[in-house]
């Protein structure tokens, strides 16, 4: 099984983005922890996230634990076949910078929707 492959290459203004399909946790996560604050929320600002956690159990967004919540709740997600896990990260490239994620996604559709929007 590969630890990642190049899923979609898009040129964008002055660079291009382009979506790996990550299997490695620990590349996903590091992707993760790289995200700036907004695009991490908007990752796992899914509405169904409220169908699977009481509020109460949702630990409060300045708390040390909330960023491992937010972690948790990808990674549960990313299911591709039984305990293998499947990621797609979005990666940004430009002309002047080496490449920073721009968004994590469990699934392709979220990726490829994310992605359409650089």
């Amino acid at each position: 099984m590969p630890l990642q492959e190049a899923y979609l290459d898009k040129p964008i203004s002055q660079g291009r983005a382009f979506v790996i399909k990550a299997y490695d946790v620990k590349l996903t996560r590091e992707a993760f922890e790289d995200l700036d604050e907004n695009a991490r929320e908007k990752v796992t600002a899914a509405p169904h996230r409220g169908d699977f956690y009481e509020a109460e159990n949702i630990p409060s967004a300045g708390s040390p634990d909330y960023r491992d919540f937010l972690w948790e709740t990808l990674s549960d997600e990313a299911r591709d076949d039984g305990q293998i896990k499947s990621f797609f990260i979005v990666m940004r490239e430009t002309s002047s910078e080496s490449p920073e994620p721009q968004d994590v996604s469990a699934d392709w559709p979220g990726a490829g929707i994310f992605i359409e929007g650089l």
